[in-house]
Formats: C-alpha cells, structure tokens, sequence
C-alpha cells in the first residue's frame, strides 16, 4: 500500500542536488518511491513529482497531467514515470505559462518553456522509451526535469514580477 511521503520545500538542499541515475532492474524500494510519489502528488493535487521533492535524490519523476483544484483546465493523460530521462530536441518556440510547485506552495509564476520537446528516458521495465510532448506534458515533463538538475521553476522566470500568490492568481489571473 502506498505511503504518503512529505515533500521537500524550497530551501532543502534535496531540491538543489542533481539527482543520480537509478539503475536497472529497479529494486523494490525503488518501485515502492514510485508508487509513493504517485500516491502523494494525487494527495497534494499535483499533475508531476520528481523524486528530490519526496527527499529521494534519484532521477525519476512522473508527469500525469489530470483537471484538479490546482491546474482545473488539464486533459487528463495517464501518469508516465520517467527514468533517467533527457531531453533531446527542443523546439525553438518558447511559450509562457503559469506554473506552481508542491515544493513551493502559495506561489505561482509565469514560466517560458519550449512549447515541445522530444525526450528519452527509461520506464519501470527499463525499456528506453523516446516520446515528443508538447503543450501543458511538455511544460510539465521540462519542470519535472528541472527537479532533476537542481533546478526550480523560480530559476526560469523571466522577471519576478510575474510571480504571485495562489490566491491572487486564482482571483485575478486564472478567472482572465
């Protein structure tokens, strides 16, 4: 049964750690994080989790776009964990977004994000996968892959005016 794991808020070092390469076949602690991780971003109305947010620096995230109290617009897609991902093409279109972190909670910020990627990466079988996204996946798979590399959705902003409070945003910015 999974557990709910606490996550890492801005300011642990976890968040600011490259994460390492998780080798295969996977064990079953390693299955038993993915299936936490699945069960807390559920919980905490996430649509991705990386494993340095639940204190695990591993390079494994999953990206499950899904309409929630937090991202209410989403097209729901079924959970993908990815593996030791990269990102291998970017599109040179960049668009700008509004984004939140559970490691970061009360905030939002307006992020540019290639606006489709093609990325690789490995699934709990170990089988490589190579996949393009694009739209809100690509948004979500390039913040999760920043959890990965250290980096916070903060380190993208453009200008720090464009970040505001949840409530804010969702009375002034996410009504129009």
């Amino acid at each position: 049964m999974p557990v709910l794991r606490q996550i890492a808020l801005l300011g642990n070092p976890v968040l600011r750690t490259p994460a390492r390469p998780v080798p295969f076949p996977l064990s079953d602690e390693v299955r038993e994080l993915i299936d936490d991780m699945l069960a807390t971003m559920r919980e905490a109305d996430g649509v991705g989790i990386a494993a340095p947010q639940v204190h695990q620096s591993l390079a494994i995230f999953i990206v499950a776009p899904r309409p929630n109290p937090r991202y209410p617009d989403a097209v729901e897609g079924p959970p993908i964990v990815a593996i030791n991902p990269e990102i291998v093409e970017r599109s040179a279109e960049m668009v700008r977004g509004w984004e939140g972190c559970l490691s970061i909670p009360g905030l939002r910020g307006e992020v540019p994000r290639h606006r489709r990627i093609l990325a690789r990466y490995q699934d709990v079988r170990g089988e490589h996968v190579v996949r393009e996204f694009e739209d809100f996946p690509a948004r979500i798979f390039q913040h999760e892959d920043d959890h990965l590399r250290g980096v916070v959705f903060l380190d993208r902003m453009d200008d720090l005016r464009d970040l505001a409070c949840e409530r804010e945003y969702a009375r002034r910015v996410a009504k129009g």
